[in-house]
């Protein structure tokens, strides 16, 4: 089910425009679209030939795309607490996925978030105390999943450890149910039932958190299976299994039939987008609705001769593949159309642009390491109080990465493991490491010197 041009552009003149430039005289409402394990590489309007995603392509077409937007932590939980709270894994507490079955090497994954997880600050505490109703549906993956808390009066959640996408156990408020279906479709559906109860003047803040397209790659209906049957993804760049290969290596074993089955699941995704908006469109929301799609990490799918994220190697990886996900804004009227922002953005950049949006003071307490890009997505370049700093950070375990516009460090127990390094413009599938490389040793040291600064701020 495709949207046409003419329905996104809709409600977006001269009115619309001028509202613009004025602000909102209320908080809009805020639809938060969480793709899981979708590299920003993967979709049409980030330059994927093969897998198909019209709904989000045009999406992004009618608003504005960030071509440089990553995430601090390759895998899902850590990432996840970064994006609602704005705080990195050494400030939040969670460091690695969470799962009853740690694996262990690199090192395991958590069982469950520390206890001061439980205060920390989250998006959704803040909107709830500015007046909004705020809902979660899907996959929450931080702890208390039955019950996620933290200002979310509606939630309608994965139970803990359900990675199926046939009539899965949801939980509704709390309490457990068996549902009948197509996971994607359920959630779609009880976020548009959200939206048709919401009542004039009532903001609200609504997750809805996808599944898709994560393993298993069962389950999905089967039109999306026939679409790439023929398909050999020429254009992907997967390579043979990698020597160091580690989680979900058995996946390279038949890597074009994976591809097939895991772009099945994100087009299944992509059919989610219409719903949504037609149901603003019905309840006159949609010049008041910010719409915002994006990922919890990245993917391989066979690039490096690898499969998962940032475990699918050992030592831990922080390729562009696994690091860059989507970040799409639109808001008709409020959002520029057709638009790309090249700066570099990060998942910890998110929770100030949302309270810049919402009029919602950011916690004094929190130390925060990000910087509001509303004015970025907006096109109010000049309302940018100092340049851009074009420099993002990431953190995975014992894992440390510094990127700017052109070169990426990677270090590894800081300092003392196996380095990286690369020159982005030259080689960017990351194939010559250059950290040994002499000539390269000023940028080295300046990349060094500044994840160091960073380290020590976000404490």
């Amino acid at each position: 089910m495709a949207l046409t041009r003419r329905s996104f552009m809709m409600g977006s003149g001269t009115a619309a425009l001028a509202q613009r430039r004025r602000g909102p005289a209320v908080p809009p409402n805020i639809v938060l679209i969480l793709a899981d394990d979708l590299g920003a590489w993967m979709l049409g309007c980030y330059g994927n030939k093969e897998i198909r995603t019209p709904n989000i392509d045009l999406l992004a077409r009618a608003g504005t795309r960030f071509t440089n937007h990553f995430v601090v932590t390759p895998i899902c939980s850590p990432s996840r607490a970064t994006l609602f709270t704005g705080r990195v894994p050494r400030q939040h507490g969670i460091h690695c996925f969470l799962t009853d079955k740690p694996i262990e090497n690199p090192p395991q994954g958590q069982k469950e978030p520390p206890a001061s997880f439980a205060r920390e600050i989250m998006l959704s505490d803040l909107l709830a105390a500015r007046g909004y109703q705020c809902a979660y549906l899907g996959k929450w993956h931080m702890g208390n999943d039955d019950k996620p808390g933290h200002g979310f009066s509606f939630t309608y959640t994965l139970t803990p450890g359900t990675r199926q996408y046939r009539d899965p156990v949801m939980s509704l408020n709390g309490q457990r149910v068996q549902e009948k279906g197509y996971l994607a479709e359920l959630l779609t559906a009880k976020a548009v039932e959200y939206i048709e109860q919401r009542k004039p003047g009532e903001p609200f803040f609504l997750v809805v958190a996808h599944l898709n397209p994560h393993t298993p790659y069962e389950g999905h209906p089967e039109k999306y299976y026939e679409m790439y049957r023929d398909v050999r993804f020429e254009t992907i760049g997967w390579e043979p299994a990698a020597p160091n290969a580690l989680r979900e290596k058995e996946y390279l074993e038949d890597i074009v039939g994976n591809i097939r089955r895991c772009a099945a699941a994100v087009t299944a995704l992509d059919d989610q987008i219409p719903p949504l908006l037609a149901a603003l469109d019905r309840k006159g929301l949609r010049d008041h609705t910010l719409v915002i799609f994006t990922a919890d990490n990245g993917f391989l799918l066979g690039r490096h001769g690898l499969w998962s994220k940032g475990l699918a190697s050992d030592p831990i990886n922080m390729y562009e593949e696994v690091m860059a996900v989507p970040m799409i804004w639109n808001w008709p009227g409020r959002v520029p159309p057709m638009a790309a922002r090249p700066e570099l953005v990060s998942f910890y950049d998110f929770f100030p642009t949302i309270c810049e949006v919402t009029g919602v003071e950011p916690p004094a307490d929190r130390n925060l390491c990000g910087r509001s890009y509303w004015p970025l997505a907006s096109g109010r370049l000049r309302e940018l109080k100092e340049p851009w700093r074009n420099l993002v950070f990431g953190h995975y375990r014992n894992t440390e990465m510094a990127r700017d516009w052109r070169y990426k460090l990677v270090l590894r127990d800081g300092g003392e493991g196996p380095g990286e390094l690369y020159d982005l413009k030259e080689d960017p599938r990351e194939r010559v490491n250059q950290y040994a490389n002499p000539e390269f040793v000023t940028v080295r040291e300046n990349l060094t010197r500044r994840l160091e600064e960073w380290r020590r701020r976000c404490i």
